[in-house]
């Protein structure tokens, strides 16, 4: 790998080795995609091999059928502990919300009712800041409410890797050990590592899953990169979002703050 990678490869793992050692019990959210993947991959190093803490998929039913063959395979060959955590329905959702904002606040929802099940102190995730505004404003060690909500002008400030990993009770702590990545970062170390993918991200007839979500609020994007190489090539070139397939993403300029601020990953 570079140097560069090989920098944020420690500083993720001396996050996630943090968190571990402070906070219990805790989780890990495994969306199955590109970034979640390569955080699994990091954790599994940080551990020898091991991962010490369960995984879990926030289903909705609605993710695609490769993402779910995908989960089944990687679960098995890797001996991982998954919480297949079902969301609740999306007529119990605030309906005054547009509707694929509604569909998509059904994993915030379920969050919350994993933490009441499980009683999660911690919850690594992996977001980056690079993937959309609002996200840029996280902290790798981000406090939130009993309820799951988020107020980004009330965050710890965390300078020379000093990290606040004490809170009152009555909240959780959302660990974000590649908030510091990139897109082109997780692609070029999925590449060094031979990372396993799920199917979607390469082009099949001209399109491509840039960002893996519920079928039913993502779709695919123009593209012909069929390999890791293309994809980065195509990435250091395009001037379209990551999350360009996302329909909540589309739908009112504060859809994304609204699902953010009540939990929202």
């Amino acid at each position: 790998m570079t140097q560069h990678l090989d920098d944020l490869e420690a500083r993720s793992i001396y996050i996630i080795r943090e968190a571990y050692a402070r906070i219990n019990p805790m989780a890990m959210l495994w969306s199955i995609g590109k970034d979640s993947t390569a955080m699994l991959w990091l954790v599994r190093k940080a551990f020898f091999g091991r991962v010490p803490f369960p995984l879990v998929l926030l289903d909705t039913g609605m993710e695609m059928d490769e993402v779910y063959d995908f989960r089944d395979r990687l679960t098995k060959e890797w001996d991982l502990d998954v919480i297949n955590h079902m969301c609740p329905p999306e007529e119990d959702m605030d309906q005054t919300l547009p509707p694929a904002t509604r569909a998509a606040m059904r994993k915030t929802e379920g969050l919350k009712t994993l933490l009441e099940e499980h009683k999660f102190k911690g919850v690594v995730c992996g977001i980056r800041r690079d993937e959309q505004g609002l996200r840029a404003k996280e902290r790798v060690f981000s406090p939130r409410s009993l309820d799951g909500s988020w107020d980004f002008k009330d965050q710890p400030p965390e300078f020379w890797d000093q990290y606040k990993t004490e809170f009152p009770e009555g909240c959780h702590v959302r660990i974000h050990p590649i908030l510091h990545w990139t897109e082109v970062d997780i692609w070029k170390y999925t590449q060094a590592e031979n990372i396993p993918l799920c199917d979607l991200y390469f082009a099949r007839d001209g399109m491509r899953y840039r960002s893996l979500g519920e079928k039913n609020i993502t779709k695919p994007v123009p593209s012909h990169a069929s390999n890791i190489e293309e994809i980065i090539h195509e990435l250091e070139t395009t001037k379209t979002s990551e999350r360009a397939g996302r329909a909540m993403d589309k739908e009112t300029e504060d859809s994304f703050e609204k699902l953010r601020s009540q939990g929202y990953m």
